[in-house]
């Protein structure tokens, strides 16, 4: 078989990533992608530089309004061309062992979706515990058999078909700085509020005091965080924040419309 007929008979594998204001991290994300086949960006509006660091990587930019992270992976997905899709996001890197699996993975048949070991950093120090250690994503699967889930925040992908699980580690680094556990706590309880008032559920001023506190017990104690040192307790207190936000800020939007 000549390498002509090698390439087309292989299976193409697509990265999709979704980004706004990524400046600080698309670089570093699509060189770890560079054993794909092609890597789709969408953005949503960046002003910081990300589109031309997507296009000096050789990346294929797109503009998508933003209408939610469900929203806008289902139209990064429906750019790609590959027969299998992995859906980064641009703080994750995957590391040489993982791009080996995946391209062993998709070689094979039988399956139609794999879940990924995840490996969350926080601050700087890379968790061991705090609900972050067993953390399996389903980021690759056969284009035309997984969507996004539509919700606003927290989207997962729906596999039709049979899924298998890949050990090699993805990386992310969600929060390098506490600035950025702020930040993302603002945003995604604002998303998160929206959801809960979407949905029709009750919410009440207590509600966000008792799911708040517990948050905090369940990442610090019940998840061992406080082996995870100072970092594992900040972590626990981001949770409890973000939880106590959304449902404040889902009563106070009930309070508005009365």
């Amino acid at each position: 078989m000549s390498e002509s007929q090698e390439v087309r008979s292989r299976a193409r594998l697509s990265a999709i990533i979704i980004t706004k204001d990524e400046a600080a991290n698309i670089g570093a994300c699509l060189e770890s992608l560079a054993f794909c086949d092609e890597r789709v960006v969408v953005d949503s509006g960046s002003t910081d530089g990300t589109l031309m660091i997507a296009r000096e990587k050789g990346a294929r930019v797109n503009f998508h309004a933003w209408q939610g992270f469900g929203a806008q992976k289902n139209h990064a997905l429906s750019l790609a061309r590959g027969d299998w899709v992995l859906s980064i996001d641009a703080d994750e890197r995957v590391t040489p062992e993982l791009a080996a699996a995946i391209q062993a993975a998709i070689g094979k048949e039988g399956m139609d979706g794999y879940t990924i070991q995840r490996r969350s950093s926080f601050c700087g120090r890379m968790m061991r515990q705090s609900g972050w250690s067993r953390d399996r994503v389903l980021r690759l699967f056969r284009r035309g058999k997984a969507r996004f889930s539509d919700d606003l925040v927290h989207e997962r992908v729906v596999c039709e078909g049979p899924v298998g699980r890949i050990d090699a580690p993805l990386l992310h680094h969600p929060v390098r700085r506490l600035e950025d556990a702020i930040r993302r706590m603002d945003s995604y309880s604002t998303l998160g509020a929206q959801q809960i008032i979407a949905s029709g559920r009750p919410v009440s001023f207590l509600t966000g005091i008792v799911r708040g506190g517990f948050a905090f017990l369940r990442v610090y104690v019940l998840q061992l965080g406080f082996l995870d040192g100072a970092a594992g307790f900040l972590l626990a207190v981001a949770n409890m924040e973000g939880t106590y936000y959304r449902y404040m800020k889902a009563w106070l939007e009930r309070q508005k419309l009365g």
